[in-house]
Order: C-alpha cells, then sequence, then structure tokens
C-alpha cells in the first residue's frame, strides 16, 4: 500500500494534466456550437472510450513496440520527457499547442469531431501515449499495473464529466480561473518531465562513464 499510494497519485496527476479537459473545453464548446446537450454527451462519451482503448493499448503493447524496433527504455524516456516539458511550458505560457484550431479545421471536423481531433491528439496526444509506456515500465507488480489501468479509467471518466458539464464550468471558472488552472498543472507537468528525462539519462551516463574508465 505505500508504494501503490504515492504511484497511483503520480498517475493521475501526469495523465489528467496531459489529458487537459478544463484547457480543452473551450476548443470543445467552439468545435459543438449549434449542438444540444444530448449531442455534445454522445460526442464526448465516444471521444473518452475511444481514448481509453488507444491508450490502454499503447500502455500494454508499448514494450513490444520498443523491442521491435530496437528502442531502448532509458532512451524512450528521454525523448518522452523532451515532449512533456514542451507541453507543461506551452501550459504555464497558458497556451496549449494541440487545442488551436483553424475555423476550416473545426468544419471540416464537424461530422465526427469525436476521433479527430477531440480523441486525438486532444484527450490522448503523444504526451499521454509516452507517459502511459513509461508508468507500465515502471510497474513492477500486478499491484501497480491495475492501479494504472484504474487511474487512467478514472481520468477519462472524470474527463467525461467534466466536458459534459463544460457549458457550466466555463461561466464559473472563466478565462481567469482557466489560465490559472493551466499554468499551474503546466509547472507540474514540468516537473514530471525532468523527473522522466533524469531517469531516462542517469543510466546512459552511467554507462558511458564505465565504459570509459574501463
Amino acid at each position: 500500500m505505500d508504494t501503490i499510494l504515492p504511484y497511483a497519485l503520480l498517475c493521475f496527476t501526469s495523465f489528467f494534466t496531459l489529458t487537459n479537459p478544463l484547457g480543452t473545453m473551450p476548443v470543445f464548446l467552439t468545435m459543438t456550437n449549434g449542438l444540444n446537450d444530448k449531442e455534445r454527451r454522445r460526442i464526448v462519451k465516444r471521444a473518452t472510450i475511444i481514448s481509453f482503448i488507444i491508450l490502454m493499448s499503447f500502455t500494454f503493447f508499448g514494450q513490444f513496440l520498443f523491442k521491435f524496433f530496437g528502442i531502448s527504455t532509458n532512451g524512450f524516456r528521454i525523448a518522452a520527457g523532451i515532449i512533456i516539458l514542451k507541453i507543461g511550458y506551452d501550459m504555464l505560457q497558458a497556451r496549449y499547442t494541440n487545442t488551436k484550431l483553424k475555423d476550416e479545421e473545426i468544419k471540416t471536423y464537424v461530422d465526427d469531431i469525436s476521433i479527430t481531433p477531440l480523441s486525438i491528439p486532444m484527450l490522448c496526444g503523444p504526451g499521454a501515449i509516452a507517459n502511459g509506456i513509461i508508468m507500465m515500465s515502471d510497474a513492477s507488480t500486478w499491484e501497480l499495473k491495475v492501479a494504472l489501468v484504474a487511474v487512467i479509467a478514472i481520468v477519462y471518466v472524470l474527463t467525461y464529466i467534466i466536458l459534459c458539464l463544460s457549458t457550466r464550468l466555463v461561466k464559473v471558472i472563466g478565462e481567469t480561473g482557466n489560465n490559472v488552472m493551466m499554468r499551474l498543472m503546466g509547472l507540474i507537468l514540468m516537473v514530471i518531465a525532468v523527473e522522466c528525462f533524469v531517469s531516462g539519462i542517469k543510466p546512459v551516463l552511467v554507462d558511458i562513464i564505465h565504459s570509459s574508465i574501463l
């Protein structure tokens, strides 16, 4: 239990921040302008289910891709740390790159926005996928693996609820509150990214030092 709780908390913090349902709300409302609440709930339900399935697939089978392409876990940690750091920096500046859409793009995806761009890349982007693979590699026991799956499921349930209530939440939080939340999450995400980067580059540097000594 002493190991599961900190791990679950880290998983929740990182995945909720990377999924960023609060930052997705304004864009979601723009893309669904003119639709009623029932149609919006249908779009959100499909988007969260698709995102969960995609993230689970990469989380469980990402290691097999590593072996197939000959990619080391440490190398992926370094790359993932850089990606997550960039996302966190954008959020710290109160801008979220993946949620910026042009008017013509919204018109193009209006028929099936639940898959693109709402599910991919907003709710299940490269940062979330990379984080899922890294977290699964850190899960050394079945208890931790179950905790990881449960946390991801909880995050997408919360995402579903938040987006379904987006019209009310935007009025309550306001633009200033949304920016404050985004900056805070961005700072937390940058700390997680640094930890991921350091954990990946440390073994590489140790191997280099040992090789030079020998």
